[in-house]
């Protein structure tokens, strides 16, 4: 796959992620844990069938803090606050478990942080159970955990796989020892092809690895080194992730020398330079920073148009709502998120008063419904069918977007977009650019941009 580096500048701008709409800057207070309770009471009231289930869990202990980290993780080595939080997150298991019914299936967990892997084997199984005690798991639900390839012990992997997971997930972020040690993450080959070759002999369903580029000293030609690695070893799955940095919301990142990190220019050959070693090596571009083997179920999804888009990325379970536990998680419902409170403190001191964790979230009106739904189709599956929209909505496309698809023509110039008389399409080309393109149809954008500090990382 070609990448037009001088395009990708062009359109290199700040703007979100659009792993929700509307976008976590705009949940607030009002919604709290009685809005919560009231909207999972509704969604087992939904029209139809009963959604599915996705469950996450948010496991927020790390032993040692790598600077460049975005996450809500908690850097610890007492093990009795440990325990103290899986205490209360099974707690929250069982109130969360109350408000669902029984029928409706669980067809992912996912466990994320932090790090997952913090915990001992034990522990984990006891979660686990505890899961599998209170909600009605799917036969072939998807169940994956993040590991840390540094800490993890060898007879780990298999107590998982044996607990009942199926996927697991880890960053490498960059082979590169200079780069390595810069962020605080040292983290060996030999560690990498451990986790990578267990994962194969326990005959684990796939395996994604994260990388990460906009980090200091990397270049152009040192990230080839890394990629050329990562190729070998055959992961399923590759997320290569734009390092954004925020000091101002993550304090520990000004630890970074913004001086060894690469330029746009740099940064963006980097990128350019990882789509095409990835495309050429027989991945397919799922979507802005993913990528899959041809026979991974993303890869099939895009081919059928039926990817969706949530908080943990790129998704193949289009129809199920997401119930997020553990401090900081995002729950997405039908009709609402819903955030937990982000102190370790406060989400037990939540859960012991027998509440629902809520700090903020926000209930979709019917016009973010319908914008959701139109930003979804273009992040990912890169179309919007018109008469699609208009039968979900009843509205006119044309009519009730008219203010803003004049804004498409810029993309068209450039021949990242295309426009027909029944709907949108985003050709290969216009696929880097899918952030900048359904920033269009975002309603919340402008008071977002004239924010003083900046909200959303850049687009490419």
């Amino acid at each position: 796959m070609h990448v037009d580096q001088r395009m990708l500048e062009k359109y290199n701008q700040p703007g979100p992620r659009y792993t929700s709409y509307p976008t976590a800057p705009h949940f607030t207070a009002d919604f709290d844990a009685n809005s919560f309770m009231r909207e999972m009471e509704a969604s087992n009231r939904a029209d139809g069938e009963m959604a599915d289930v996705s469950l996450y869990f948010h496991f927020p202990f790390c032993h040692s803090l790598c600077y460049f980290c975005a996450c809500n993780m908690v850097i610890t080595h007492n093990m009795d606050r440990v325990e103290r939080y899986l205490y209360y997150l099974k707690k929250e298991i069982e109130l969360i478990a109350a408000y669902i019914h029984p029928d409706r299936r669980v067809v992912q967990v996912h466990w994320g942080g932090g790090t997952p892997t913090y915990l001992t084997p034990g522990q984990s199984r006891s979660v686990f159970e505890h899961i599998r005690k209170h909600f009605h798991l799917a036969p072939d639900a998807e169940i994956s955990i993040e590991i840390d390839p540094r800490t993890i012990r060898e007879d780990h992997l298999a107590i998982l796989r044996e607990t009942g997971f199926n996927r697991v997930s880890f960053g490498v972020q960059d082979f590169n020892p200079k780069v390595q040690k810069e962020v605080n993450r040292i983290q060996t080959y030999e560690q990498n092809a451990f986790v990578i070759g267990e994962s194969r002999r326990l005959n684990y369903d796939s395996v994604n690895v994260d990388l990460m580029y906009g980090l200091p000293h990397q270049t152009v030609e040192s990230y080839k080194d890394t990629l050329d690695q990562i190729i070998a070893f055959s992961p399923d799955r590759l997320a290569v992730f734009n390092y954004a940095h925020v000091p101002w919301m993550k304090k520990h990142q000004a630890i970074l020398p913004e001086e060894a990190m690469p330029g746009t220019s740099e940064r963006l050959g980097i990128l350019k330079l990882a789509i095409e070693e990835l495309t050429a090596s027989g991945y397919v571009y799922i979507g802005m920073d993913h990528f899959a083997r041809p026979e991974d179920e993303l890869s099939v999804a895009l081919a059928g148009r039926t990817l969706h888009r949530n908080f943990q990325g790129y998704s193949t379970r289009a129809d199920s709502e997401i119930y997020a536990l553990g401090m900081s998680s995002i729950s997405q419902l039908k009709n609402a998120y819903a955030q937990n409170l982000k102190s370790v403190k406060e989400y037990e001191r939540r859960i012991e008063e027998g509440l629902p964790a809520t700090q903020i979230g926000v209930r979709l009106t019917g016009e973010d419904q319908l914008r959701r739904y139109v930003i979804n189709e273009i992040m990912c599956n890169n179309r919007v069918m018109k008469g699609e929209v208009e039968n979900r909505f009843s509205i006119d496309f044309d009519r009730h977007f008219a203010a803003v698809l004049p804004e498409l023509n810029r993309f068209v110039d450039d021949g990242l977009l295309t426009l027909h008389s029944d709907r949108i399409e985003v050709p290969d080309a216009g696929r880097l650019v899918v952030r900048n393109i359904a920033m269009v149809f975002d309603a919340y954008l402008k008071e977002d941009m004239q924010n003083a500090r900046p909200t959303y990382s850049r687009t490419v």
